[in-house]
């Protein structure tokens, strides 16, 4: 199934043209202002709409969806710049909205390639490498049920030889978007099985902006003060908001670096959370290769039996097109992300040339780079709890007074770092922020019949 720039332009000024429900002017009086477009506030905006009150859902950035947004304009082919992994497709509740849409998801191949130099890993190999990388995998889970938590990379086992490094990077920066050293056992074990991915062939972020069909936003409208002691206000550079409940759903990196500023101020206790969820480095870098000259199949998933953390992950031929995605991660990937977008293409350029060979640096046309780590609105890809910290996404499900949540993949127990664990976050905020101010009516119970008299 293709998709030209035409048919995704008309799509998106069909889905801008869609009924809006409970839109509010800049400023004024609502029953919920919602704080940030990604999934959780768009989540959040569908229920409270559904409950038929009036909200406000601003944005800071030019777009919605957060760190899910598909760009069509620099290829002329959806690709993704945020979240591209549609993780347990059978239960995703935005899968669920737009099944009947049009929209082509499928199933992604369950196996990788693993490259060792210049050649694909020979049968044996491979049995080792997973052999390994399921016993480090069940280290994590044994170390988990102790009594104190401790880092996933003190979990693993001492015996792991040569495929060490590739199995640090698959489960800690790829997985997690950090190394294994700064990501809880816990917070590891806790998350649900991901082993069921899908692809959406027109890009997850257009799957997204089809479920906010009909949700009026504010964009470029990024909250300055948030007022939650005596009164309940947001104000933004458009004016200023009044609510009975007000939802925050931006970053855990956003909330630590006080963008937005809260009178009275945020507790300790909420703040050391967010820092103890602090956000991980996933970049992509995104390599152009008409023709398919390293002869890959569509989605066709490869990584290196690499020596250290310089290394990266590919997915090639991303939904049958000519994109492939080289996503580097971690450490090495914040550190790499820091030396600016034509340092990040070199890196993968060196690289894809050290798996099959020089003249792939000739094959490639257009290349681009993701830089969520300086985007100001995010500044990171995805939360994993520090060690000793996986009890801090349950301080940011706690509500401050009852009447300001918090709500993203941070605050979620088992579907961090998946953009369905941000919008059943927010759902789940909404619905108790409704509650608690009173906004949702209750159904009457069912009056029963009168008892008919026995007869004797």
């Amino acid at each position: 199934m293709s998709l030209s720039r035409r048919s995704f332009l008309a799509s998106a000024a069909a889905l801008a043209a869609a009924p809006v429900l409970g839109a509010v002017p800049a400023s004024g009086e609502v029953d919920v202002a919602i704080i940030g477009a990604g999934a959780a506030g768009i989540a959040a905006a569908r229920r409270v709409a559904a409950a038929g009150r009036r909200f406000a859902l601003i944005e800071a950035d030019d777009h919605i969806g957060g760190r899910c947004v598909t760009d069509l304009r620099t290829f002329g082919v959806p690709y993704d710049r945020g979240a591209h992994s549609i993780r347990l497709p059978d239960s995703n509740p935005i899968v669920k909205l737009a099944a009947k849409s049009g929209f082509d998801i499928y199933t992604a191949p369950a196996d990788q390639k693993v490259r060792v130099g210049r050649r694909n890993a020979r049968q044996g190999e491979m049995e080792d490498f997973l052999a390994v990388l399921v016993r480090s995998n069940r280290a994590i889970m044994e170390a988990a049920r102790g009594k104190v938590d401790v880092s996933c990379a003190n979990a693993l086992p001492k015996d792991l030889g040569e495929w060490r490094a590739t199995v640090e990077f698959m489960l800690g920066p790829y997985a997690c978007t950090k190394d294994l050293v700064e990501v809880s056992a816990m917070d590891f074990a806790k998350a649900a099985e991901r082993d069921t991915d899908a692809f959406c062939r027109q890009g997850y972020g257009a799957l997204l902006a089809k479920a906010a069909a009909g949700i009026p936003v504010q964009l470029s409208t990024p909250a300055a003060h948030i007022e939650w002691g005596k009164g309940l206000e947001v104000e933004t550079a458009k004016g200023r908001i009044g609510a009975r409940a007000i939802i925050v759903t931006v970053s855990t990196n956003v909330l630590a670096a006080n963008t937005i500023k809260f009178t009275p101020e945020l507790p300790k206790r909420q703040l050391d959370a967010a820092a103890k969820l602090k956000l991980g480095t996933f970049e992509r870098v995104v390599l152009e290769l008409p023709g398919n000259p390293l002869g890959l199949h569509q989605d066709e998933l490869v990584f290196e039996k690499s020596e250290n953390a310089r290394t990266a992950a590919m997915l090639a031929n991303v939904s049958g097109s000519t994109l492939c995605h080289v996503n580097i991660a971690g450490r090495f990937g914040r550190d790499l992300s820091a030396q600016g977008e034509a340092a990040m293409v070199a890196f993968a350029l060196d690289w894809l040339t050290g798996l099959y060979g020089t003249d792939m640096k000739k094959a490639v046309k257009r290349t681009q780079a993701t830089r969520w780590d300086s985007a100001p609105w995010v500044l990171g890809a995805s939360s994993a709890a520090a060690p000793g910290a996986q009890s801090a996404r349950r301080v940011l499900m706690e509500p401050l007074r009852d009447r300001l949540w918090f709500a993203g993949e941070a605050v979620h127990e088992t579907l961090w770092g998946t953009v369905n664990g941000a919008w059943e976050s927010g759902e789940r905020a909404a619905e108790a922020a409704l509650k608690k101010a009173g906004l949702l009516k209750e159904a009457p119970e069912p009056q029963r019949k009168p008892a008919r008299p026995r007869q004797r």
